[in-house]
């Protein structure tokens, strides 16, 4: 019996087409079956989990994860199923840990011994810690808080003081104005220091809550560039370049960031520089194999030699799409039989 690559999407969402499926899911699945493997989607619902359990175990060699995790409303069963899985012998693509590795804010805080994260980066899981570091932090620099549950910007937000500190100041006093931009829509709004840390608490409290901190990147006005992975090849990058106002510091398209598709050969000192470091990001992250599709956002600094230098900003791998270029479904097909035989080598 040949065994099938199994896809995973959920019912419903405002990411599916009229048949019912995420519109670059058919394109793979037909991908796949043109190059002679059998493929098929599966709609993972809580209620079915040993049965949708038993079946791909049975007939599945490899699955697929293409469920937004905003759709997901039972995302722990879903990832014990997907560990059980792995478990048996299919293959993950990706391992649920590595979707929640390479997928939370606080990647970036993991990686700060690599060249693509400063080492001023921090990570609060406490109330307790965002209180003591962060007022020392806002005063060296303006600060660019990320929260981890988050998307489209929301809860990342640009804090800047309002007036300079005194000289020899270390720590910004509680009570002291500050101005704090949103990343959603690029709104602006102005807090004391102590009453906007409070109001971040919410974004610490509760199931994988947490903050990233780490220093603003003027340049990120020239624009985010994102690196459309498959597996360890650069397949595009797409430069996000946001609105032209003076507090727009967001590069999604609702706060009217323009988009623009490069060849990776635009951008080669990036890219190259990435790969370097790509085995030392796979091993801090848990030694899993690299997602299948996945990316990696990047803004512009300039290092102590007046060189740029490009600084990682965030990492996606849960449901990265790609409608926009459907073609790319048969590059997609190739790398996943590639995976299979790769991993199927190793284990046989």
């Amino acid at each position: 019996m040949e065994r099938k690559v199994i896809f995973f999407e959920v019912q419903g969402g405002s990411d599916k087409g009229a048949d019912g499926y995420r519109k670059d899911t058919m394109p793979m699945v037909d991908a796949l079956k043109e190059r002679g493997q059998d493929a098929e989607v599966i709609f993972f619902d809580v209620t079915k989990k040993d049965e949708i359990f038993n079946y791909v175990k049975e007939n599945g060699i490899a699955y697929i994860s293409r469920i937004n995790p905003g759709n997901l409303q039972h995302e722990a069963e879903y990832f014990d199923m997907l560990r059980d899985l792995c478990a048996v012998g299919v293959i993950g693509m990706p391992h649920p840990d590595a979707m929640i590795g390479y997928g939370s804010k606080d990647v970036l805080s993991k990686l700060v011994s690599t060249n693509l994260v400063p080492d001023d980066t921090f990570a609060y899981y406490t109330i307790e810690a965002f209180k003591a570091q962060f007022p020392s932090a806002l005063a060296i620099t303006e600060r660019v808080l990320k929260q981890n549950r988050g998307s489209t910007g929301e809860g990342i937000w640009r804090v800047k003081l309002v007036e300079p500190l005194a000289e020899g100041v270390t720590e910004v006093p509680l009570d002291a104005a500050i101005k704090c931009t949103e990343a959603k829509d690029n709104h602006v709004e102005y807090w004391k220091l102590g009453e906007f840390m409070s109001f971040c608490e919410q974004y610490i409290t509760g199931q994988n809550g947490m903050l990233i901190d780490m220093r603003f990147l003027p340049r990120i006005t020239e624009g985010e560039i994102r690196l459309f992975m498959l597996h360890d090849k650069p397949v595009h990058v797409v430069h996000k370049k946001p609105a032209d106002s003076e507090d727009a510091f967001s590069a999604t398209l609702f706060s009217g960031a323009q988009y623009r598709y490069d060849s990776p050969e635009k951008w080669e000192d990036l890219v190259q520089n990435f790969l370097t470091q790509l085995p030392q990001v796979t091993n801090l992250l848990g030694n899993y194999n690299l997602p299948l599709i996945w990316t990696a956002d990047f803004m512009l600094d300039t290092d102590d030699a007046g060189n740029d230098c490009y600084i990682l900003g965030e990492m996606n791998c849960s449901c990265v799409g790609f409608t926009s270029e459907l073609t790319l479904a048969h590059q997609v097909a190739e790398e996943i039989l590639s995976c299979i035989g790769d991993i199927g080598m190793i284990s046989a």
